[in-house]
């Protein structure tokens, strides 16, 4: 019984860690997509990347639903099943916060001034830093490779510094010489982007926590 136990907690740990590959997936059809637009704005190729994202945030979706149906499936001790469960639950919304910015560019016909493009390309390049230093934070402990006390430290600056680049980003918006209407557009975009760093530093933190639980 105990081996059968065992068996299926790996694939538990399985279907997580397939779960992981297919957010870096989301992720990296996502910067491309961001990268395709500051480039060359909204088009076919944009649309296609952001057609992607979707599709692997959905395959994201079938994953996490796979997960739960065999954790629920008595392979873990309720106390575990809860507290994985709200894991997948708080990762989950990062790739939700990846469609919600593209959805929006795309839905809104959202154009960048070219002031501010440098500006985002570096806020979104620390943001998804985060989202890197989190995959490896949820695969460190399951597979008991890194500090994670170490790993949620890093993130943390990471999010700190996202926080003071979006102020940064805002201002420089509402100094710009714009329609009002557009700055409160670009407000609201840069609102969203911020968000995805701000989930990784919250999904890092439960991460801590279950560690924390896990060797009490």
């Amino acid at each position: 019984m105990f081996k059968l136990l065992f068996k299926k907690e790996r694939q538990v740990q399985e279907l997580i860690f397939r779960y992981l590959d297919n957010l870096k997936k989301t992720q990296e059809h996502f910067e491309q997509a961001l990268d395709c637009y500051f480039e060359f704005g909204l088009g076919e190729n944009c649309d296609f990347l952001i057609a992607q994202t979707h599709k692997f945030e959905s395959r994201a979706d079938d994953i996490r639903n796979d997960i739960i149906e065999m954790m629920y499936s008595k392979v873990l001790i309720p106390e575990s099943r809860g507290d994985i469960f709200r894991l997948l639950e708080s990762i989950d919304l990062i790739p939700n916060h990846f469609e919600a910015v593209l959805f929006m560019i795309q839905s809104q016909k959202i154009k960048i001034p070219d002031f501010i493009v440098p500006d985002l390309k570096e806020f979104m390049r620390v943001s998804l830093e985060c989202c890197d230093l989190v995959i490896r934070q949820v695969d460190a402990y399951f597979n008991k490779t890194e500090d994670i006390k170490a790993l949620v430290s890093t993130i943390d600056s990471h999010e700190s510094r996202c926080d003071h680049m979006e102020r940064e980003i805002v201002s420089k918006i509402f100094d710009a010489d714009m329609d009002p209407f557009e700055k409160m557009q670009l407000k609201e975009l840069v609102g969203q982007m911020g968000e995805i760093a701000d989930q990784a530093d919250r999904v890092s933190r439960s991460v801590y926590i279950i560690n924390i639980k896990r060797r009490v």
